[in-house]
């Protein structure tokens, strides 16, 4: 118990020092997330905002915050240290990292049990480890998916002002022609395709995109091995190799017998570290509608964060189709790939959606999303506004 007391204590001044550094910007979207449940889960990206979420909860009760990836906490049960921090008096715990605790699910419900009266909040980046618990938890811990940061929130974090949500598909000409008038949202966009997806970019613009595949890196060196078993320096190698493809291909997909071949891994590994770098955020996979194959690379194959194109020096038109599917699929809309591709690009929710510059055609689509344009005109709709959905 003494041992637990003296953790209990530097977790506590490790609580104070980091809410001493919290940033003072916060996005919309954490404004706007309210918990009325006792307990909860929250999942996401790296560098969303979740330790950020969890930590302005400390300021607004009696909650202590630990992340279990903290080596103090290496050898101390889950269950043993919750309890003790409820025994010395604080209403509930923020539990950052959990899939880093041994047997977390278990943990977490034996707690949440044992102690009714008390607050328990957990964030991990790592979506499906959190998934293989929720079956147990799913009655007393909601899950609250975290997005990347839209472009709607990003320029309330530059200019310090409200932007008022916006529905692309169904939109108010006057709402845009006056935030147009207000804000040059093309130079605007321009800066958050470079380097805007995550928080961070406030604290080093300069450094955002180092920062942003140090991240990715982490992933796949840190998570994706508690979702694959048997990773090898070689599974790690390829899911760099695959970012890197990715970022620079004209088109997006990957050829599955080739890679196997060249990396000398089986097919059902190869699938394995894909499903797992799409689940970690890393990558997204745009499906035919009616692909429901167990195993499948999809019809298009897109990096998460559509600012590394740019950084990697990759193709445009990829850019802004990652985008797309990365807007529209953050705001809850089903995003597919055409049944026909010379038809159009997306099927998002029933919608048809092609997308391109500035000259674009329509195709047989119902809307075209175009680069480089101001203002909407008709089914005509400029990428930035697909940003302003939440």
């Amino acid at each position: 118990m003494a041992i637990l007391e003296d953790i209990i204590g530097k977790l506590a001044q490790t609580q104070e020092r980091l809410l001493a550094y919290l940033p003072g910007k916060r996005r919309d979207w954490l404004n706007r997330l309210q918990i009325a449940d006792r307990a909860a889960l929250l999942i996401g990206p790296r560098g969303t905002g979740k330790t950020t979420w969890l930590l302005s909860q400390a300021e607004a009760g009696h909650l202590l915050y630990l992340s279990v990836d903290h080596p103090l906490l290496a050898s101390v049960p889950l269950y043993d240290l919750l309890e003790a921090i409820f025994l010395r008096g604080y209403e509930g715990a923020l539990v950052d990292e959990v899939h880093y605790a041994a047997d977390w699910s278990r943990h977490l419900k034996a707690t949440y049990d044992a102690f009714p009266d008390k607050v328990l909040r957990a964030s991990d980046s790592n979506a499906i480890v959190l998934r293989t618990g929720v079956a147990d938890l799913s009655r007393r811990f909601p899950v609250y998916p975290m997005p990347l940061l839209s472009f709607r929130e990003y320029l309330m974090l530059i200019l310090g002002r409200d932007i008022p949500l916006l529905d692309p598909f169904d939109y108010n000409i006057q709402h845009v022609r006056t935030l147009c008038r207000e804000v040059n949202v093309l130079r605007h966009f321009h800066d958050y395709m470079k380097g805007g997806f995550r928080p961070f970019f406030l604290e080093s613009p300069a450094t955002y995109m180092e920062k942003v595949m140090a991240t990715m890196a982490k992933t796949m060196e840190a998570d994706i091995p508690f979702l694959v078993p048997q990773i090898t320096e070689n599974h790690l190698r390829l899911m760099h190799a695959v970012i890197g493809y990715l970022g620079t291909a004209t088109v997006p997909i990957v050829q599955v017998n080739s890679l196997c071949n060249e990396w000398g891994l089986s097919k059902e590994k190869l699938y394995q570290l894909l499903d797992a770098m799409e689940r970690a955020h890393l990558i997204r996979i745009i499906r035919k509608r009616n692909d429901t194959k167990v195993h499948s690379i999809g019809a298009k194959m897109l990096l998460n964060e559509p600012s590394v194109y740019e950084y990697l020096g990759g193709n445009k038109g990829t850019a802004r189709e990652a985008y797309v599917a990365t807007a529209c699929t953050e705001s809850g809309h089903n995003v597919w790939a055409a049944g026909k591709e010379a038809d159009y690009d997306f099927l998002i929710d029933n919608r048809k959606v092609e997308v391109g510059g500035r000259k674009k055609e329509r195709k047989e689509a119902d809307f075209i999303v175009r680069d480089d344009i101001d203002l909407p005109s008709g089914h005509v709709l400029p990428l930035w506004m697909l940003g302003l959905e939440y």
